[in-house]
């Protein structure tokens, strides 16, 4: 399954990081999104912009500001879910999101891991 991680980072004690080697240890394709970053654990950071349409989750790592912005933008994707990570899920983010069509999962990437339930989606 295709996981887009938004505010991906490559510090070891966030995390992002944590969630994307996690991820990849449990099988998934991760891509990252750091406009900042070429790549992160060595895979190529990936615009937002330029992602591949309707990917199966995008797990979010970024506080309000800068993800307000960018819904539109995740709209246009068609997401299953965005999971909104601790620190992420403010009220406000989750509004735009919903009033944008999208199904909002407010958890944690590496807690729906470990307990076997990254890949249960919730339905809208």
């Amino acid at each position: 399954m295709d996981v887009v991680i938004l505010g991906a980072s490559p510090k070891p004690d966030r995390f992002a990081n944590r969630a994307q080697r996690k991820l990849t240890a449990y099988g998934h394709a991760v891509i990252p999104v750091n406009p900042a970053l070429a790549e992160v654990e060595g895979v190529a950071t990936v615009p937002l912009a330029e992602l591949p349409p309707s990917p199966h989750t995008i797990t979010v790592y970024l506080q309000r500001d800068r993800i307000l912005p960018l819904v539109s933008d995740i709209a246009a994707l068609a997401p299953k879910r965005v999971i909104l990570n601790p620190g992420a899920d403010d009220p406000e983010v989750v509004r735009a999101l919903e009033d944008a069509g999208l199904a909002v999962q407010l958890d944690c990437t590496l807690i729906l891991l470990d307990e076997g339930r990254f890949e249960d989606v919730p339905v809208v």
